[in-house]
Formats: structure tokens, C-alpha cells, sequence
């Protein structure tokens, strides 16, 4: 079960030095920096700097540094609270902003091309370095998910951000909501979405300022900060003594990699995703970034945040002593269970399906289509590799328990029923689940739950793929605009697992809002091509294909994706056309 979560998650083991610093920052230079509020219906917004100075590490065998630099943008008075939607893949992206009249919500409608997709605020923050001679060395700017929560500034603001951790950049997200809690700082280095810079080894000034269409809109004063830099030259066969720490900040993140990399080299199982070199599959994926401590990253390769050091010392040496496979507290090498678990017992009683509140799967359209030779590099084959989601339009969880009888090789699969307060009113049988073992999965499938195939121009079936069996997970923030949406899927009374070889019971779970992405570098994420002819055909992508699952809507479950093969045998090609305003492969 592995997939990809296309999101931007905040990054607290890059920021963590930086974080501390800005929760420490007092109230007297939040209301020192912040402009006047022009009305108490919008948030009092202001940039600020943790530290006036720091130092940032350029590696020698691989120079470059990572801007980090401590700035952060905080709420007042209200959240900052964005909605970005778009009705369907024909319309274009649009922003509003959550304003307050008379105590009351409303939506103000930001201007037409403010974003054009659901990855943050484009070209946000200007970023300005100079020498110490005050010539300028770099100019740059960055954008900025407001989702990058880091942290409090007052001791009086809301325990927790009930925004979500992550701006999607999966292609096909409908929905998405953005903001930053009042009494709150979010981060505005851009992390893995950016590149590092050449900087030698020496001292310099950062000046960072918003831009000022955005200081016009959301009435940000004009006061950049600035912030000391220094730059210092280290070499990997230098810190040897760091590599513990490393190590230990690495396996605390890697328990919530994504479920590809659990399973892969050892690397894959540190918070920024180092390991081998990624195959062309990879290479295409769709750009995902490290995980959070509170998120699932999903079912794929990662473009993971920069490293606190550098990947080829943690291949060395940190990467040695991180566990690998399943074990008691984990689901699947890489992600925790949460409190909930499944019943212990198989339901009791005659079955039922409720008239309650239905969960709604639908499909999106693949992406991430290569052309490949196969999982193990298989001469003279073709196969035609894609990534794939099913996502939940709510309003209601879909929940499976699987129950495993003592000895049989098979769980028996249930789906369960709640009402409006959260009860248990009811379950019916659903199929089964199954034990996968290879390398990428290593968990329990649950089958059914989707179906691929390759159709012909005139929609007939050509191939089907052999994968219908997948472990549920929350990888993907689909569309957070939907009815009773879940901004926070693991932190709920009900938790995804996926189960262990030896479990006698399984829950998964796919929240409302969520989707759940298989990536085209897995075992079975793929049609043999080698005979298909050249030509137009659609990737078909089909929720509940036969149907076992309750949902409020069965008409809504299949997606297509035209794609064009063309090529010579042992040297295919795909083409793959924009699907409406979408231009993703």
C-alpha cells in the first residue's frame, strides 16, 4: 500500500531551532511589529524574525545553502483563514479570504489570479543577502504555505492550530483551506519547494520582506527583517560526532515516512527521505515533502525537506542502526497507530445498513504516467506506470475492520456505520483483506476497494491491472471544503491502521476530505504494454468496482485519463495531454 501524499507539510525538524525561538517571542514585539488593524473584521498580520542572527551550514562534498532563516508571519486579533477552490478541472483556481462582520463569517473574494494552484502564496516572501561589504549577493523570492504552522508567540493563544498541516499540491486537489491560528507563527521558508544557494563561507546580511501585493491585501506593514548570517564550510568525514543525533532526530520522523519508503533501504526510513537514487519512475513522481509527526506522507517517493546533514553521512553512517519492517506500535514500518484500535472480537448481532450519514469514494484521474520496464528491469517487457487516489467526499468516514480467523490466510472485511455523535450504529459485511508482502507494501490490503484498467479509444477494456487489494490511508488533503472535511485525519476517535503478518484484526479508515495515493513506483501500479498496440487510450480509474461498499453515490466513482502510446518495442513512449486546465502527466 504504498502512495504518494502530494503535500506541502510543515516541516517542524528543519524549523525546530527556529520554532522554539519564535514561540519564545514576546507579546511586547508581536504588538511592536504589527500594524493597526484598519477594521476588527480581518487579522492584524505581521512579519517577524525569531533570532537577529544565526549560522547555516554549506557542505563541501555538496555545496549549497538552505535559506532557512527564521522569519515567520503571525495572526492577531483573528486567524488568517484562506479557502482555495476550484468548481472543476475547466475552472481555474480561486481565493477567499474568511472575513468577520457583526461577529458573523463571511467570504471575501480575493483577486483573480492570486494563486494558480493550492501550493501556497506565490512569490510571498522577498528574500535580499548581502556581504559584508553591502554588495548584494542574492536576491530571491519564495512562496509561502500559511498551513507551515510552527508554533505559538503568546502563552494565551489556542493550545493547537485547528488549520490544516499541509498546502496539497497533488494535481487533481479540488479543495483546500489555508491559515495561520490566531496568536500564531507560521514559517515562511518554502523548504523543499526551494533550492539552496551559493554562499561561501563568510558573513552576510538577510533582509526579508513581503511582497507588496500581498502587504496591500492582507495589510501587512512594510517592515522587513533582517537577520544576521553566518555561513561556515563543513565537510561529512567532519561530523562524525553529530551522526548519533541525526540518527535519533531521523528514526523520529521516519516512523512517519511515507509507507513506500518504509519498506525500501534503510534511508527511506529517516524524516527526509535519503536512500538510493530514484528510478525514472520516481524521477516523475509527483513532488511530496518530508513528514510531520502528526501526518502520514503516504504511499510513494518523496522530495523530502533538506537534511539537518547530508544524505551521503546518513547513508554512511546514521542510517545503520534505524529499524526496518514491522513491529509492535507501527502499521507498516513507518507510521504509529493510533489509540483506537480495531474490536477484538468479530461484530455480534444481525448485520445493518443504517439510514446514517454515507462516506462518498470517488476517483481522481492518474498522473504521474511513465513508461517503464518493469518492477525488476524485465528485458523485453513495456509496462505503462501511473499514480492513482481515491478520495472520500464525505459526509461520513468509510471504515473497515478485518477480523482473521486462527490459521486462515484470509481476514473476513466489515464496514462499519456511525451516527451524527460518533456512535456505532451498525456494520455489514464488505470482502475480505489480504496479507501483502512485498517490498512497498508489507501490510494488509483490503480488497476491493479499487480497480485499474487501460481502455481503448472506443472505451473498451484492453488490460486490466491485477491490483484491487489496498490499505487505506489519509495520504492526500483532497478537497477540505467539503462537509464535515477533517483537517487533522489522525486526530480523530477513529485511527488507519494497516495491520502487522501476524495481527488478528485490522481497521483502516479514509476521512472525509482525504484521499489515498498509490504511486506509480509500487508493485502492481502498472499495465504490461508490451503487446498493446500504439494509439489513443484512457487510464481508468474505478472506486468500489464491485460495489460491496455503501456510498451515498455509485455514479461518481470512475475517473479517465486519455493518454497516447506510440514508441518501438523496449523503447515505448506515453503522451499525455492536459486533462482541461490540468497539464500534469
Amino acid at each position: 500500500m504504498n502512495r504518494t501524499r502530494t503535500s506541502r507539510l510543515r516541516r517542524p525538524l528543519l524549523a525546530g531551532t527556529t520554532a522554539v525561538a519564535a514561540m519564545a517571542v514576546t507579546a511586547s514585539l508581536v504588538a511592536a511589529t504589527a500594524e493597526p488593524a484598519k477594521a476588527a473584521t480581518v487579522p492584524r498580520l505581521s512579519l517577524i524574525a525569531a533570532t537577529d542572527s544565526l549560522t547555516l551550514t554549506s557542505w563541501k562534498e555538496d555545496p549549497g545553502v538552505y535559506l532557512d532563516l527564521g522569519t515567520y508571519l503571525t495572526a492577531d486579533g483573528r486567524p488568517l483563514e484562506l479557502k482555495v477552490t476550484r468548481k472543476s478541472y475547466k475552472d481555474p483556481v480561486t481565493l477567499t479570504q474568511t472575513v468577520y462582520e457583526a461577529g458573523k463569517a463571511k467570504a471575501k473574494t480575493l483577486p483573480k489570479g492570486t494563486v494558480k494552484d493550492f501550493s501556497g502564496l506565490p512569490g510571498f516572501a522577498e528574500i535580499t543577502i548581502t556581504d559584508k561589504s553591502g554588495r548584494k549577493v542574492l536576491s530571491r523570492t519564495e512562496d509561502f504555505c500559511p498551513n507551515n504552522a510552527s508554533g505559538r508567540v503568546r502563552p494565551d493563544a489556542p493550545a493547537t492550530s485547528k488549520y490544516p498541516e499541509s498546502c496539497p499540491t497533488n494535481p487533481f486537489t479540488l479543495g483546500s483551506v489555508w491559515g495561520v491560528e490566531k496568536g500564531w507563527a507560521a514559517n515562511t521558508y518554502a523548504g523543499s519547494y526551494t533550492e539552496p544557494v551559493a554562499l561561501a563561507a563568510g558573513t552576510y546580511t538577510a533582509k526579508v520582506g513581503v511582497a507588496k501585493k500581498y502587504r496591500d491585501l492582507f495589510g501587512i506593514a512594510n517592515k522587513p527583517a533582517t537577520v544576521k548570517v553566518t555561513v561556515v564550510e563543513r565537510s561529512y568525514d567532519d561530523d562524525q560526532g553529530a551522526v548519533g543525533l541525526s540518527a535519533s532526530r531521523s528514526a523520529a520522523a521516519g516512523e512517519h515516512a511515507g509507507h513506500a519508503a518504509g519498506h525500501q533501504a534503510p534511508a527511506a526510513h529517516t524524516g527526509h527521505g535519503p536512500g538510493h537514487a530514484p528510478t525514472p519512475a520516481q524521477a516523475v513522481a509527483p513532488v511530496t515533502s518530508g513528514a510531520g509527526p502528526s501526518y502520514n506522507v503516504g504511499h510513494g517517493p518523496l522530495r523530502a525537506a533538506p537534511p539537518a546533514l547530508p544524505w551521503a553521512l546518513k547513508k554512511k553512517q546514521a542510517l545503520r542502526s534505524l529499524p526496518l519492517g514491522d513491529k509492535g506500535g507501527q502499521t507498516d514500518g513507518s507510521r504509529k497507530a493510533l489509540a483506537l484500535k480495531p474490536l477484538a472480537k468479530r461484530p455480534a448481532g444481525k448485520p445493518s445498513v443504517p439510514d446514517v450519514p454515507k462516506p462518498d469514494l470517488r476517483s481522481l484521474p492518474a498522473y504521474g504516467i511513465v513508461v517503464s520496464d518493469g518492477e525488476q528491469d524485465v528485458p523485453g517487457k513495456d509496462y505503462l506506470a501511473f499514480s492513482a487516489n481515491v478520495w472520500n467526499a464525505g459526509p461520513a468516514q468509510l471504515v473497515v475492520d478485518g477480523f482473521r480467523s486462527p490459521g486462515k490466510a484470509k481476514m473476513d472485511a466489515y464496514q462499519y456505520f456511525y451516527d451524527a455523535k460518533g456512535k456505532q450504529v451498525g456494520y455489514t459485511p464488505t470482502g475480505t483483506m489480504e496479507w501483502d508482502p512485498r517490498p512497498g507494501h508489507v501490510h494488509w490490503h483490503f480488497t476491493d476497494f479499487a480497480s485499474y484498467r487501460l481502455l481503448k479509444a472506443d472505451k473498451k477494456e484492453a488490460v486490466r491491472s491485477g491490483k484491487e487489494a489496498f490499505c487505506l490511508a489519509n495520504t492526500d488533503a483532497i478537497d477540505y471544503t467539503v462537509k464535515n472535511a477533517n483537517w487533522h485525519p489522525f486526530n480523530t476517535d477513529l485511527s488507519t491502521a494497516c495491520g502487522e503478518e501476524n495481527s488478528i484484526s485490522v481497521r483502516e479508515v479514509l476521512d472525509v476530505g482525504s484521499g489515498d495515493t498509490y504511486s506509480q513506483d509500487l508493485p502492481g501500479q502498472s499495465f504490461d504494454i508490451t503487446d498493446v498496440p500504439n494509439g489513443t487510450y484512457y487510464i481508468q480509474v474505478l472506486a468500489n468496482p464491485e460495489k460491496r461498499l455503501n456510498e451515498t453515490d455509485l455514479g461518481n466513482n470512475s475517473a479517465l485519463r486519455k493518454i497516447v502510446l506510440g514508441g518501438k518495442p523496449d523503447a515505448r513512449t506515453v503522451t499525455v495531454p492536459p486533462h482541461d486546465l490540468v497539464n500534469a502527466n
